[in-house]
């Protein structure tokens, strides 16, 4: 049965809900989904919430009418302080890099500026061949924000990094997917489709042992290999205290599909590695 709710967060921020994926599209596609100063606190709290119910397993994130997002709305006045107007980008960029479930960026149209690097913080991006990109910012006498700084350089390297960043090129999907910016690139009719099946499996998945390998995918990226592997000895203490771990080996030995819960489990049943 399908558990579908679908309710708006502010004016400019669609969230629904349905069978453990919750969607949030960005809804100002008068200007290409450019995020305001309302959208920005409404995605912060969005970001939030979700990472905060233990109903949602997966989140996606997508534009409506034909764009992604073409980054903040500088044309929009806000007479924020700046120092107030960077502190919402960084809320919204470390609470979706530490959300504890898996993330999906549904790119549809452009994604530039802040709007690239909202995807780029999601753990999965998938395109369509009509996408577009760029790090725009210093078309606007700017520099890179949203984590792109951080991002852009683990992902392509530094001089590919800088090159995005300093000529603010704007790449098709085929070109961002061969500088690994894109994980796949899916015609646009298809993929609403791909894209619900895609969160389908991650929704299927055990949710304590997704959230501690997303961590330590994370964080192993600026640690040492000793570092890591004491990580990685915490991480599955964690889920061997939980009834997936039970229940993966129990379904392997029966050859059926496990159902994983993310439930507490503690017993005197020894797991083998």
């Amino acid at each position: 049965m399908s558990d579908e709710k679908e309710s708006v967060v502010g004016a400019s921020l669609i969230s629904e809900d349905r069978n453990g994926v919750r969607t949030l599209t960005l809804h100002r596609p008068q200007r290409k989904n450019a995020i305001d100063r309302a959208l920005w606190v409404a995605l912060r709290d969005a970001l939030d919430a979700a990472g905060h119910d233990p109903a949602v397993r997966v989140l996606v994130i997508t534009g409506a009418g034909g764009a992604f997002c073409s980054g903040a709305d500088i044309a929009e006045p806000d007479p924020t302080h700046p120092v107030d107007k960077m502190r919402r980008l960084t809320d919204v960029a470390l609470l979706l890099h530490e959300l504890p479930i898996p993330t999906i960026a549904k790119v549809n149209g452009v994604a530039v500026g802040a709007g690239w690097n909202l995807a780029l913080g999601c753990d999965l991006v998938v395109a369509t061949p009509e996408s577009r990109f760029s790090q725009i910012f210093a078309r606007r006498g700017l520099s890179v924000d949203l984590g792109g700084s951080w991002l852009l350089p683990k992902l392509v390297g530094l001089q590919q990094a800088k090159r995005l960043a300093l000529l603010t090129e704007m790449i098709d999907a085929e070109q961002a997917r061969a500088l690994n910016l894109v994980t796949w690139v899916v015609p646009e009719s298809e993929v609403d489709e791909f894209v619900l099946e895609l969160a389908a499996r991650l929704v299927a998945g055990p949710p304590v042992a997704l959230a501690q390998t997303k961590a330590l995918l994370n964080e192993g990226a600026d640690r040492t290999l000793r570092d890591a592997l004491a990580s990685e000895a915490r991480a599955q203490a964690v889920n061997f205290a939980t009834a997936d771990a039970a229940e993966a080996f129990a379904a392997f030995a029966e050859k059926r599909d496990p159902e994983f819960t993310g439930r507490w489990s503690v017993s005197g049943r020894a797991v083998p590695l």
